[in-house]
């Protein structure tokens, strides 16, 4: 099977639902930064330091490239498709689930009293880039969401997952810098 298939020479591309619409709609936007946010994933899970804990995150962080696959799938329909129907939407309990994992991270890591600069281990420094690419893809939903007027339950936890996965990454690049046994860099003004 080959790889390239030149349909998509003259700018345009073919969404899960079927339509062709140009690579710079904003429906392509979205769902481009969260597949970029999924590569980035796959660079902290590469680099998280062996010790105590690693195990858990390292399957965390799969969890989350599978959901993120779900969310670039559910971007890449249009609402009122009938190929919606073949996908696992997302839910309530999705966020939930990053909400029990970033609590989990924090119960670990001394109490945060300042501001923090990105950076520390390998690691925490994908984790913190990982966290900007989350907060660009955000935004970009939110774009999206606007544009084609949906405000649904679906919308929402979308949006909710993806806001809560940018509070996991956070806590994530500092319980990375904490295996790895280096202190957060406070930022002082």
């Amino acid at each position: 099977m080959k790889i390239y298939t030149g349909t998509g020479d003259r700018g345009k591309t073919s969404l899960f639902s079927g339509e062709r619409i140009s690579k710079n709609d904003s429906r392509i936007e979205a769902y481009g930064v969260v597949d970029e946010l999924n590569a980035i994933i796959g660079a902290i899970a590469a680099s998280i330091p062996e010790g105590q804990g690693s195990d858990a995150i390292a399957g965390q962080l799969i969890q989350i490239q599978k959901d993120l696959f779900r969310v670039g799938a559910l971007l890449a329909t249009t609402a009122d498709s009938t190929s919606m129907a073949h996908l696992h939407p997302m839910q309530e309990e999705d966020g939930r689930w990053l909400e029990k994992q970033v609590d989990m991270l924090q119960a670990s890591l001394p109490e945060l009293t300042s501001f923090i600069l990105p950076g520390g281990h390998i690691s925490a420094s994908w984790a913190h880039v990982a966290r900007t690419v989350c907060r660009r893809a955000e935004r970009r939903i939110v774009t999206l969401l606007e544009v084609s007027a949906q405000d649904d339950d679906q919308a929402k936890n979308l949006l909710t997952y993806i806001n809560r996965l940018s509070d996991y990454l956070f806590v994530l690049a500092r319980y990375c810098n904490h295996l790895a046994g280096v202190d957060d860099q406070i930022w002082l003004s």
